[in-house]
């Protein structure tokens, strides 16, 4: 059996002998984005180069990428979904297209050098054309000459499905920018030639096909074709520079080489859920169902628990790592932890257990990622923290619940708990629905609990796309001016306050700036007042701001700032270096940086310090805006 390290290592030995550079995993914590809470693709830092900026490895590029997307948190526990993922990717700045990317796709997939699939079992989908742009005939005939070499007839709507929109279509990522047409891969897990048979609950007829949620068909690989850009009066034009960005889930094609019936039976989730039956003294189970749900509470609980501590221990582990918290990024990792104790419980767990899940973690992916191992402690600390603060939650929680339902029992009211305010002890104390009725001997009104979960779930979505929504190809010029800010502002605070200053985050819309750094202590005013007067010096003085590429150690002896080893890594070797200054001798700010920003610091207007409070243990964070 192939492993998913054998995956990984074929996967990047196939692209770089097709002339790619291997670039490593970025963070999963973007830096300088407000439109995203986390890296969900591999091409999320490669966006500047995909519009056109030139990437020091150069224009044909492959590597590994983690991601977490936590719009699946609650489908978590099916064959396929997951938070945490890798995201085995390769790109074309500018280079190859069609031709080539489907080309190498169904080489690597089908050709026994590499990974050897059943062409028989392979279905594409393709753009089916609407009102803005026409059908990828391209990309049909070019899979069909791909099939053809296999001796299979690809006829439409059996081997080749055309879909609109929301289907085979990317981007852009805001209102305007690179978009267009996509191809997915899927493969027929089930194996059987007949496009009208599939799962569903056991084998049935019926008309299957790559949109069917049934479960048969599994989708493997995504190649987008960024040849449109979208015009801010809604027109799609042909762009310049067309690319190619494609990746395929490494959960995903190590279920499929493994055999194995969902992601979570493959060598990348055995460890955990071995541990996790230890804990809890009972069996996965062997049993699987020909459906892609679960056969069992007790296999479902061990789904989400390992996806669950699987992603909490690599955004806790990141190179700019983040810990639970009731905000952003902190609250999903807190969400994460705590549903995974809830479903520990049901399973018979009692007790701390989640750092023992996450040792496994470490020891199972930090050869990969060697950034777990180096911030073990800081991982099994921050548990620790969480399950302790978890149980008082609760506790208090439970007497809300008898509180409020013990003056039911005073009046003796009958009848159901209502879904609002089971859903309120959900959200505030995160008891599960199935623990409320517990606790009370009552049944939730499902219908008014659906209900609730439904507007949370729409109110989650909308905001994540109003997230999403200014885009990373939309850099207005209000948040180029922020963001040169940040390099004046980190600057000056280490004059004020010490070189021991690091940023540890930043986020940045159209209205402020928010600044993460190291610093033991609350700033005082005196500090605050030198600081802001620093900033707006800079910005009077009227300094010119430019860029080199150098290598690490050429950006590390000029007196260049930054994470050079993890935050930029995925440059290579080279980093872009940004100076605020006169002359390499004259500056007052460098840094290391992937831009944009302003050509001199008068753009910048003026600078006001507005809020300067805690962000989590030894880091302080400032909120500031411009003039």
């Amino acid at each position: 059996m192939i492993t998913s390290s054998e995956i990984r290592k074929k996967y990047v030995e196939f692209f770089v002998s097709k002339g790619h550079i291997e670039i490593p995993s970025a963070s999963l914590i973007p830096e300088n984005d407000p439109t995203v809470l986390f890296t969900t693709a591999g091409m999320h830092s490669l966006v500047p180069y995909l519009l056109g900026e030139p990437h020091p490895s150069g224009n044909r590029l492959t590597g590994v990428q983690k991601c977490i997307r936590t719009g699946d948190i609650d489908d978590v526990g099916d064959n396929r979904h997951l938070t945490f993922f890798e995201m085995l990717g390769n790109w074309s700045l500018g280079d190859y297209f069609k031709k080539e990317a489907i080309a190498w796709s169904w080489e690597f997939l089908t050709d026994e050098k590499w990974l050897g699939l059943d062409p028989k079992r392979i279905r594409v989908t393709v753009f089916a054309g609407d009102a803005d742009a026409p059908q990828d005939g391209e990309a049909i005939k070019i899979w069909s000459e791909q099939f053809a070499r296999s001796g299979i007839e690809a006829k439409i709507n059996e081997r080749i499905f055309p879909y609109g929109k929301k289907d085979n279509w990317w981007g852009p990522a805001g209102q305007t920018g690179p978009c267009g047409p996509d191809t997915e891969i899927y493969y027929d897990i089930a194996g059987y030639d007949d496009p009208k048979r599939h799962l569903g609950d056991g084998l049935r007829e019926g008309d299957c096909q790559p949109s069917c949620s049934c479960g048969r068909y599994v989708e493997i690989w995504n190649n987008v074709f960024m040849q449109y850009g979208k015009t801010a009066d809604g027109r799609f034009e042909p762009l310049k520079q067309r690319n190619v960005d494609t990746g395929m889930g490494l959960e995903r094609i190590a279920m499929v080489m493994q055999g194995a019936k969902t992601v979570f039976e493959t060598d990348l989730f055995s460890p955990i859920i071995e541990k996790i039956e230890e804990f809890s003294g009972k069996s996965y189970g062997n049993d699987f169902p020909r459906s892609s749900l679960p056969n069992n509470h007790t296999q479902r609980a061990m789904r989400i628990i390992s996806d669950h501590i699987r992603a909490a221990t690599f955004i806790m582990g990141d190179q700019r790592g983040v810990m639970p918290s009731n905000v952003e990024q902190g609250y999903v990792v807190r969400r994460l932890i705590r549903r995974a104790v809830q479903y520990g419980k049901k399973i018979g767990i009692s007790g701390g257990f989640l750092g023992g899940l996450a040792e496994t973690v470490i020891e199972s992916y930090s050869s990969q990622y060697p950034e777990l191992e180096v911030n073990s402690s800081r991982i099994l600390n921050g548990l620790k923290a969480e399950e302790e603060k978890f149980a008082q939650t609760l506790e208090r929680g439970l007497k809300e619940i008898g509180r409020k339902y013990g003056l039911y029992e005073f009046l003796k009211v009958e009848g159901e708990i209502s879904g609002r305010d089971a859903f309120y002890y959900y959200e505030s104390f995160g008891f599960p629905m199935e623990m409320t009725e517990e606790v009370t001997g009552r049944k939730v009104n499902r219908e008014e609990w659906d209900a609730e979960m439904r507007r949370h779930q729409e109110t989650s979505r909308a905001g994540a796309d109003r997230k999403f929504g200014s885009g990373l190809a939309d850099h207005s010029e209000r948040v180029i001016r922020l963001h040169t800010a940040t390099h004046l502002l980190h600057q000056a605070l280490r004059q004020v306050l010490g070189n021991h200053v690091e940023q540890k985050g930043s986020n940045i819309t159209a209205e402020r700036l928010r600044f993460d750094f190291s610093h033991p202590e609350k700033m005082t005013e005196e500090q605050k007042k030198r600081v802001e007067d620093l900033v707006n010096g800079q910005i009077q003085a009227g300094l010119p701001v430019s860029f080199r590429m150098m290598d690490v150690d050429e950006a590390r002896a000029s007196g260049a700032i930054g994470l050079f080893a993890d935050k930029y890594a995925e440059l290579g070797n080279q980093v872009k270096v940004y100076t605020i200054g006169r002359s390499d001798d004259d500056y007052f700010s460098r840094e290391i940086c992937s831009g944009p920003h302003v050509k001199n610091t008068a753009e910048i207007g003026s600078f006001r310090l507005k809020k300067e409070e805690a962000s989590s243990s030894g880091v302080r964070r400032i909120k500031a805006e411009i003039g």
